[in-house]
C-alpha cells in the first residue's frame, strides 16, 4: 500500500514527527552509564501515553519477527543494529546505542532512529560509522524530490556508505509510512538511479541507512527480533521521516 497525504494531512504529519523527534532527544538526554534498557522502554512508553499516540511495536508481528515486539522502542547496542528488543541490561561506558521509534499521532506514523556512544567514546571508529550514516541519510533525503525515484535515494545513500568502505546489506531498509508503520515503497541503502517508484508530492518516506562495520550479514537473536552483526561487529543506524512536497523533501522528525 502507499498513501498519499492532501496538505491537510500533511500538517498533521508534521505533529507526529515533532512528537517523535522530542522523545528521541528527550530520551537520549536521560541515558548514560548504568540506565537500563527495560527503564529507556518505560520512558518512550509514558511519553507516548501522554501525548495520546499510540505506539507501533507493542502489538506488531511482522513475518520477520517472533511477534508480539512487546515493547515501545527498539534499543540496538553494540553489534545489535536493528529491532533490539528491550531487556535487563545497564549501559556500560562506550556502549553505542541506537534508539529507534515509531508512534502514530493524529492517525499519523512517523519513524526516526539515532545511534549515540553512551559516555566516552572508547574508539574513533564509532563516532566515524555514525557520523557515515547520518551523512548517508542526508545525502538520501537531498535525493527525494518530487519526480524523482526510489533508486534515486537507494543509490545517494549506497554512495556515501560505499565510500566509507562500509558493506551494505539490503534485505531491511527505508519505507513508506502512513497510517500504518511499514508501507511500500521498500527503499533499498544502495541501488540504481532513475529505478523504482517515482516520488510524488504527499508521498511520506522513512530513510534510515543503517550499516555493520565489517559484514551485510545478520544473526538473530533467541528473542526473535534483535538483528545482530554476523560477525559481532559494531553497527549504526540513522533514520528521518521526509514529506515529499512541491518545493522539496521536507524532514518531519528533524
Amino acid at each position: 500500500m502507499i498513501e498519499i497525504f492532501s496538505p491537510t494531512e500533511l500538517q498533521r504529519a508534521k505533529v507526529s514527527g515533532r512528537f517523535i523527534a522530542t522523545v528521541l532527544q528527550s530520551l537520549q538526554d536521560r541515558v548514560s552509564v548504568g540506565t537500563n534498557l527495560l527503564e529507556i522502554n518505560q520512558w518512550a512508553g509514558e511519553m507516548i501515553a501522554e501525548a495520546g499516540a499510540h505506539s507501533c511495536y507493542v502489538d506488531y508481528a511482522p513475518s520477520f519477527g517472533r511477534g508480539p515486539f512487546g515493547h515501545f522502542i527498539c534499543t540496538s547496542v553494540n553489534d545489535a543494529v536493528l529491532h533490539g528488543m528491550p531487556h535487563d541490561y545497564a549501559l556500560e561506558n562506550g556502549d553505542l546505542l541506537t534508539l529507534d521509534l515509531a508512534a502514530s499521532l493524529h492517525g499519523i506514523v512517523t519513524d526516526a532512529a539515532v545511534s549515540f556512544i553512551v559516555g566516552v567514546s572508547r574508539n574513533p571508529s564509532d563516532s566515524l560509522m555514525i557520523e557515515t550514516t547520518q551523512r548517508a541519510l542526508e545525502a538520501g533525503i537531498a535525493a527525494a524530490n518530487p519526480g524523482a525515484r526510489i533508486g534515486d535515494i537507494s543509490h545517494a545513500i549506497g554512495s556515501v556508505l560505499a565510500t566509507a568502505g562500509y558493506p551494505i546489506n539490503t534485505e531491511f531498509g527505508g519505507h513508506g509510512v502512513g497510517s500504518t508503520m511499514h508501507q511500500d515503497p521498500h527503499i533499498p541503502n544502495t541501488g540504481r538511479p532513475g529505478r523504482g517508484y517515482r516520488l510524488r508530492p504527499g508521498l511520506l518516506l522513512a530513510i534510515e541507512p543503517w550499516v555493520m562495520a565489517d559484514t551485510a550479514d545478520l544473526v538473530t537473536d533467541p528473542d526473535g527480533w534483535t538483528l545482530r552483526s554476523a560477525t559481532g561487529t559494531r553497527t549504526a543506524h540513522s533514520e528521518h521521516t521526509v514529506a515529499i512536497t512541491d518545493d522539496g523533501p521536507v524532514i518531519l522528525t528533524l
